[in-house]
């Protein structure tokens, strides 16, 4: 009997999904709450598959065998509530992918840092001559790639979200960059829920798997003293540490060691800079040693990547200040890394859809540097009530323009102006890339 495969969300993972599905014989019927791009509405009409927009069918999704859900969708919503009480098997994008492919996968989680993580990984192997791809929440779906493609090994960026419905799907290296607070209001603002669902990366993990972690970050140590894992531990710190597989030695070389593979470089050849990317070159260096990639394409690809766009990203100078673009800090400890690395005089923009935020993670790093902070959201109140006081100025404005052109009068030769909001975007944006881009956009105006 043929399986009644739903897909719900038409976006990238839910088209991915549903393409696969129809590769593999089954009868699929995507629904879409929203509206659905016409570029997925074309992918969806070229196979051939039923798919709806604007409602749910709810007839024809509870006749479903399994469900293929969105990471967008929240478990609460009323069409998630119905499936779960008709006992409906739901899956992730990523949990169906893995059944059709024995590719090696090396999958990265964490807070912050996760996309770069993942780009750079995909950049070593890449460089190294791997047939790879990328997944997650970076690059196509990885449904439709293992429909379409063959790679032999996939680098996926995997969020909260996605690993919430992963079950038997088994990562061959698992990466945690770190856990801080994050998307509260999806985990009924319990941090314990957030912390649970990103360690279901180490779901399925064997002796013959490798697990790359953060050595100092508290979070992931408690963690750890709770839950067990068979797979082969490499934690990496800032400097040596008991079992340290990756550091910095005394004369500031990056040390990487593993059973495949030794290497060092002088951590100033390291493309990218700044303590979040010491650990982001880090784990992406480990991923690489385990899969036995040559220690000199490594050292090559870690001193030539160029980056990711919306993270750090320097977006032009005028009149001697500088702006930098790092919209994709959509919370607080994303921002904290961004102001690590600023000098003083930082005109920080702050604000748009608040996730639940602490900001006193910031406020000793917001009251070394920051001359001033702009709040550019819908609602500020909370910016407001918590920085007044503690930086000398604070301004309220409520759009990308007003933002900007406050930049431009308060900002003086030398000063640096930070877009790393700790909010989602989508008060005033549609996206945090829709965010940066208006940005790069206002600066060259500005010039």
């Amino acid at each position: 009997m043929t399986k009644n495969l739903i897909i719900l969300g038409g976006g990238e993972s839910g088209v991915g999904a549903a393409i696969l599905g129809k590769v593999k014989g089954m009868n699929v019927f995507l629904s879409d709450f929203g509206s659905i791009a016409p570029k997925y509405r074309k992918m969806l009409d070229d196979e051939g598959i039923e798919w709806e927009e604007g409602h749910h069918s709810m007839d024809r999704i509870l006749a479903a065998d399994e469900v293929v859900k969105s990471p967008g969708i929240a478990p609460t919503t009323p069409v998630m509530q119905a499936i779960a009480a008709k006992g409906i098997p739901v899956i992730s994008e990523i949990e169906f992918a893995g059944r059709y492919t024995d590719a090696k996968m090396v999958c990265i989680t964490g807070s912050n840092g996760k996309t770069t993580t993942t780009l750079l990984t995909y950049h070593i192997l890449k460089n190294a001559g791997i047939n790879v791809g990328l997944a997650g929440n970076v690059g196509q779906s990885l449904a439709l790639q293992v429909a379409r493609d063959k790679y032999d090994v996939y680098v996926i960026e995997l969020s909260s979200f996605q690993l919430e419905n992963m079950y038997k799907f088994r990562a061959n290296i698992a990466v945690i960059l770190n856990i801080t607070p994050d998307h509260l209001d999806r985990y009924e603002y319990k941090m314990q829920n957030y912390i649970n669902a990103k360690f279901r990366i180490l779901n399925n993990l064997t002796p013959q798997d490798a697990f790359i972690y953060w050595q100092d970050d508290p979070v992931i140590t408690r963690q750890l003293e709770q839950v067990t894992t068979e797979a082969q531990m490499f934690p990496f710190a800032e400097h040596r540490e008991e079992g340290s597989k990756a550091y910095v030695d005394e004369e500031a070389d990056l040390i990487i060691n593993t059973p495949e593979t030794s290497l060092n470089m002088p951590r100033a050849d390291l493309a990218l800079n700044g303590l979040h990317n010491l650990y982001n070159s880090m784990a992406a260096a480990l991923s690489a040693c385990i899969l036995d990639i040559d220690k000199e394409e490594i050292r090559e690809a870690l001193s030539d990547f160029e980056g990711v766009e919306h993270r750090l990203e320097y977006a032009g100078t005028v009149n001697g200040v500088r702006y930098i673009n790092d919209s994709k800090a959509t919370n607080v400890n994303s921002c904290w890394y961004a102001l690590e690395s600023m000098p003083h005089d930082t005109i920080l923009i702050l604000g748009g859809k608040d996730k639940g935020n602490d900001y006193s993670e910031i406020l000793p790093l917001v009251k070394e540097k920051v001359k001033a902070i702009i709040c550019m959201g819908k609602d500020n109140t909370k910016l407001l009530d918590y920085f007044t006081g503690q930086v000398p100025e604070i301004h309220d404005t409520h759009s990308i323009e007003e933002a900007m052109q406050t930049a431009h009068a308060i900002g003086r030769e030398g000063d640096t102006v930070l877009l790393s909001p700790c909010c989602a975007s989508f008060d005033l944006f549609k996206s945090y890339e829709d965010r940066g881009r208006q940005f790069k956009e206002m600066v060259k105006k500005l010039g």
